[in-house]
């Protein structure tokens, strides 16, 4: 556990200077998409239901499950209190002036119950996120499935004040090893992959890129925990900064008397804490090694967790992670300026 006992020789910091966001996918974190429809007002409330039910039956809406098909009308002093989607603009795209008679046949609809149409824009997709929802239902209401936990993470609020001072220290570890491989000439990016049950570091490692080109910090990380688990392919004892700290019979993963074969595959329920974003080559690494989480510093520009790709959440590979990015991010920063 040496490494934790380190001291970061940096500028000084605390766990309220940093703030662990999440790194969603493209589907969670972009913009609400907006399309047109039209709406018009139900004059008498009591004929709700019967026109909900011929609007479903002529324009059933099925790839828009998510919109509520009536709102509370949100102008004030109208007369009417309810509006209800019609249908959208695409479906009836040779209308040249809409009208209730234009846009519903009068042996389809009973339109003496609806108002004049009006164009309104609505949520082209479910939401995601409260942040989505958020936005998508000041156009129109939609139904919202929401994930507590992305939520909170959203708010910054995820990790209690003696996670993040554990988080703290596992990264500190990580900026520690970065500056002992960028003294011997490497370049400045470190990381520890963490029994979070266990709450102790398996491996430490840096860049080692001077001794051979796919030797990432990442990768020498991951090499090191197959060696904690009797595999591994290299030897890193030239650096005395990449070490195993834990071996892989003091995990909760195998018991001593256990077979080789039951141990943990490399890094499953493992997290990873490195200084800067993963390149694409160690993120699918760390996909093959099964890692649980990922906490990373400071972004680069050729990331592939979140700058250049988001490859933990790509929906096609057999394993997917949790990513958070910002973890004592200025310390990470300034490992780079010379």
């Amino acid at each position: 556990m040496e490494p934790q006992r380190k001291r970061w020789k940096g500028s000084p910091c605390d766990t309220d200077s940093w703030i662990a966001y999440p790194v969603l996918s493209d589907e969670q974190s972009q913009d609400v998409e907006l399309i047109e429809a039209f709406a018009a007002p139900i004059l008498n409330k009591k004929e709700t239901s019967r026109l909900v039910r011929e609007l479903n039956g002529l324009y059933p809406l099925n790839e828009l499950p998510h919109l509520k098909r009536v709102r509370a009308c949100k102008k004030e002093g109208s007369p009417h209190p309810l509006e209800v989607l019609v249908c959208l603009t695409s479906d009836s795209p040779d209308v040249k002036v809409a009208s209730i008679n234009t846009l519903l046949p009068s042996d389809r609809v009973r339109c003496d119950g609806l108002g004049e149409p009006f164009v309104v824009k609505v949520p082209a997709r479910l939401p995601l996120t409260r942040p989505q929802f958020e936005l998508a239902s000041k156009h129109w209401p939609t139904s919202f499935h929401e994930d507590k936990h992305v939520t909170v993470a959203l708010r910054g609020e995820l990790f209690n004040p003696a996670q993040k001072a554990a988080m703290q220290m596992y990264m500190m570890a990580a900026l520690n090893a970065a500056k002992a491989g960028k003294d011997m000439g490497m370049e400045a990016v470190g990381a520890v992959i963490v029994n979070p049950v266990m709450e102790r570091i398996i491996a430490v490692g840096h860049d080692c890129r001077g001794e051979h080109p796919l030797h990432h910090a990442v990768m020498v990380c991951i090499d090191l925990v197959a060696q904690s688990q009797g595999g591994g392919c290299y030897s890193f004892d030239r650096y005395p900064a990449c070490q195993i700290l834990s071996p892989a019979s003091d995990t909760p993963h195998c018991k001593p008397d256990t077979e080789a074969s039951s141990q943990p595959y490399i890094c499953t329920g493992y997290d990873l804490y490195v200084t800067r974003e993963p390149c694409v080559m160690c993120a699918m690494a760390l996909v093959h090694s099964r890692v649980s989480r990922v906490f990373y510093g400071m972004a680069s520009a050729d990331g592939a967790l979140g700058t250049k790709f988001k490859i933990h959440s790509q929906r096609d590979l057999n394993h997917r992670f949790e990513v958070y990015r910002g973890i004592l991010s200025k310390h990470c920063d300034d490992l780079n300026i010379a």
